[in-house]
Order: structure tokens, then C-alpha cells, then sequence
């Protein structure tokens, strides 16, 4: 029951988080009808996730099972927004041009791999 309850407190506080960013993203930065929220919130996801899970790798830290579920599946299952992607991609396929669509596509998806490739990187060399 631990479990659950660390997930559902980490989740609740991981999309909080990601209404933050999203609210920063689109009334500060870009006010275009992009969804870059949702790529920075899945880039900034996945370089916190490949930073933790290399950091855990080399041994430089450790969690215990109900810290990590807290965090992997809760904090960062609940800020990170690939549904909320997969939705935004639909929706741009629906309005706009096959270059904003693979625009956004490349963002989320290239970027979220290369910033899992570095935030492990430098996880496991810190």
C-alpha cells in the first residue's frame, strides 16, 4: 500500500509541476499555438529521468523501492506528458502543416532521447 500512496503523492506533485511549466512556457516565452510546454516538460523529464537512473547505475546515489517509486513512477510519470504529446500531435495533424506536426514530433521525441542519453551520462560520470 506504500507504494501506491508514494506514487499517488509523486504524481500529484509531478503534474503540478508540469502545469507550472506550461503556464511559464506559454505565457512568458512563446505565445505561438506550438505545444512547447509539452516538449519542454518531456525534455526536462527525460534528462531528470536519465540523470537519476545513471546516477542509480554507477552508484553514486540510492533510493529505496517506495523513494523510487515515488519519484520514477510519481514525480516524474506525472510531469512528464506523453499522452498530453500524443494528443497535441493529433490535434496539429488536424490543423496545421505536416512541418509543424514534424516539428513537434522531432522536439518531443529527439530531444526527450537525447536528453535521456546525456542526463545518464552524466549521472553515471558525476
Amino acid at each position: 500500500m506504500g507504494a501506491w500512496i508514494a506514487v499517488a503523492i509523486g504524481g500529484a506533485i509531478g503534474s503540478i509541476a508540469r502545469h507550472g511549466v506550461n503556464q511559464l512556457v506559454h505565457v512568458r516565452w512563446f505565445t505561438m499555438r506550438f505545444p512547447a510546454g509539452t516538449a519542454v516538460t518531456n525534455v526536462v523529464g527525460c534528462f531528470l529521468i536519465g540523470l537519476l537512473a545513471g546516477l542509480l547505475a554507477s552508484n553514486r546515489m540510492a533510493f529505496r523501492f517506495h523513494w523510487r517509486e515515488f519519484v520514477f513512477v510519481g514525480v516524474l510519470g506525472g510531469f512528464t506528458t506523453f499522452s498530453t504529446f500524443g494528443l497535441d500531435t493529433y490535434m496539429l495533424a488536424q490543423t496545421q502543416s505536416s512541418q509543424v506536426v514534424l516539428a513537434n514530433i522531432a522536439a518531443n521525441v529527439i530531444g526527450g532521447l537525447t536528453a535521456v542519453w546525456i542526463g545518464y551520462a552524466v549521472g553515471v560520470r558525476t
